[in-house]
């Protein structure tokens, strides 16, 4: 079973100089499209899900099947727990298997982080579980953690650099111009500043809001240090037009396998596309 921590495959991203794609997980579907896709494609990833997306399936539920297919994989794949926001919820996932977490403490003033994120590290990393951090906060909505127009907050360079320093997290997610969700302008990331935080931060950087980044904007974050970065409206917008092209061809369909299945296959065509503007095809060591 080629189940790793995201630390090992953010080395091998850094070896080769090229993105991890993390994908979000909405139902079994878009499980089974995530893996489709990393099968053609030769690529490793990171299966994610939200605390939102477990209420949606249940936990065990969840576990349960992303285990199943992630045992039949032929590509490296770590278990990602995207935007946990409580040491509770770290310990659940890694009661259940998980290779990776997330504890997202942006919410919170910076000391405050820093203590979370502090204690998520000493519990995680004395079971070998690799974690991702955040600071500063990035506009939009990701599962139960909403940031409107206004409240959005860069990453200063220097205190992600103490922040690393003070937490021990494997990876920190920043906040650079990206945004959580489809970009309704040209994404205006801020290169001069992730470089900075590339220059001050060893570990490696993660990006939220990749549906909609270009691929010349995927290969220069990769430049300045980002070895992840989420897909996850993209992945929605897929099934749902899946759904919707299906029943429109076919009106009178009362079989539920069929339309989702057809969802499934747009989702594997739109993240076949992700792999491979993130260089991230053809890169399994396995």
């Amino acid at each position: 079973m080629p189940f790793v921590s995201s630390n090992w495959i953010y080395e091998h991203a850094e070896r080769g100089g090229y993105v991890v794609p993390g994908f979000d997980s909405y139902c079994l579907e878009v499980v089974q499209a995530q893996i489709m896709a990393a099968h053609m494609e030769s690529a490793p990833f990171l299966l994610q899900v939200t605390p939102k997306g477990f209420r949606h399936m249940g936990i065990s539920y969840f576990t349960g099947m992303a285990m199943a297919l992630i045992e039949e994989s032929r590509v490296p794949v770590a278990l990602h727990l995207d935007h946990g926001t409580s040491i509770a919820e770290i310990v659940s996932c890694i009661q259940r298997g998980f290779t990776s977490v997330m504890i997202d403490g942006s919410r919170l003033g910076f000391e405050q982080n820093v203590e979370l994120t502090r204690k998520v590290v000493e519990v995680s990393h004395a079971v070998g579980v690799s974690v991702e951090a955040e600071l500063g906060r990035v506009l939009g909505k990701e599962s139960d953690i909403e940031v409107k127009q206004g409240e959005e907050s860069f990453t200063e360079p220097a205190a992600a650099e103490e922040f690393v320093e003070r937490t021990g997290a494997d990876s920190l997610a920043v906040s650079v111009g990206n945004l959580h969700g489809f970009y309704r302008d040209e994404p205006r990331i801020d290169f001069e500043r992730l470089g900075e935080i590339h220059r001050r931060v060893e570990i490696p950087l993660v990006l939220h809001g990749g549906s909609g980044l270009n691929p010349q904007i995927v290969t220069r974050a990769g430049s300045l240090g980002v070895r992840k970065i989420n897909i996850g409206t993209l992945i929605k917008d897929a099934f749902t037009r899946g759904l919707s092209e299906h029943l429109e061809l076919h009106p009178s369909e009362i079989d539920p396998r069929p339309l989702l299945g057809f969802a499934r296959e747009k989702v594997v065509s739109e993240l076949r596309s992700v792999i491979q503007s993130f260089g991230a095809g053809n890169r399994s060591w396995i």
